[in-house]
C-alpha cells in the first residue's frame, strides 16, 4: 500500500512539473540571506551577517523560454558594524518587505533559468545593538540569479541583490545580499 502511494505521488509530481511552460503559477519560497553593507563611509567598517527571507510569488509564462515573476518577500539584511577605535561589533539588522520583479529566461525549458530584474524594498523594522542613525525607509536594487527546477514542483535558487540606494542618510553605504532559496510551485 505504501509503495503504491509513493509511486503515485512521484508520478504526479513529475507530471505536474511538465505544466510549467506557460500559464500562471503560484508558489512559496524561503531561504538564507548573506548580507553586508558596501560603500565608502569613514565612520564604520562592516562584516556580513546571515539572516533569512520568505514569501510568495506569481510566475506568468510568456512562452516556453520567457516568464515574468513578481515576488512579495520579507527579507532581513544588514551587517555587523564596527567603529574605529571601538572593541565591540554591533549587529544592524534591517527587516524589509521586498518586491522583486524578475524576467526569467529559460536556458533549459522548465528546468533552468536566468533571472534578472529590479527590486524595491520598504523598511519595516530595524534591530540594532547601538544607536546608529536611522536607516532610509526605501531601498532599490538590481537582482540577478539562477533557478533550477529540481524535482516536480520543487526548485532551488541563487540570487545576488546589488543595492543602488544608500542604507543610511549620512553614510555612503548600500545593501549587498546573496540569497539561497528553496521553494515549491502550485
Amino acid at each position: 500500500m505504501k509503495k503504491s502511494l509513493y509511486l503515485t505521488l512521484i508520478l504526479a509530481l513529475v507530471g505536474f512539473s511538465e505544466t510549467y511552460a506557460q500559464g500562471l503559477n503560484f508558489g512559496l519560497k524561503g531561504g538564507a540571506n548573506f548580507s553586508n553593507f558596501e560603500g565608502t563611509s569613514a565612520n564604520f567598517d562592516s562584516e556580513s551577517i546571515t539572516s533569512y527571507h520568505a514569501g510568495a510569488f506569481v510566475e506568468l509564462g510568456l512562452g516556453s523560454r520567457l516568464s515574468i515573476q513578481p515576488e512579495l518577500l520579507y527579507s532581513t539584511m544588514g551587517a555587523n558594524v564596527s567603529f574605529a577605535g571601538a572593541s565591540d561589533d554591533f549587529k544592524n539588522e534591517l527587516g524589509y518587505i521586498s518586491v522583486p520583479i524578475l524576467a526569467r529566461i529559460y536556458l533549459i525549458p522548465n528546468r533552468l533559468s536566468l533571472d534578472v530584474g529590479p527590486q524595491v524594498s520598504f523598511l519595516m523594522n530595524e534591530k540594532e545593538n547601538v544607536n546608529l542613525e536611522k536607516s532610509n525607509t526605501f531601498d532599490f536594487a538590481v537582482s540577478g540569479g539562477v533557478t533550477l527546477q529540481v524535482f516536480g514542483p520543487l526548485f532551488i535558487q541563487g540570487r545576488y541583490n546589488l543595492g543602488l540606494t544608500d542604507v543610511k542618510p549620512n553614510a555612503d553605504v548600500t545593501n549587498r545580499v546573496v540569497q539561497l532559496s528553496a521553494g515549491i510551485r502550485f
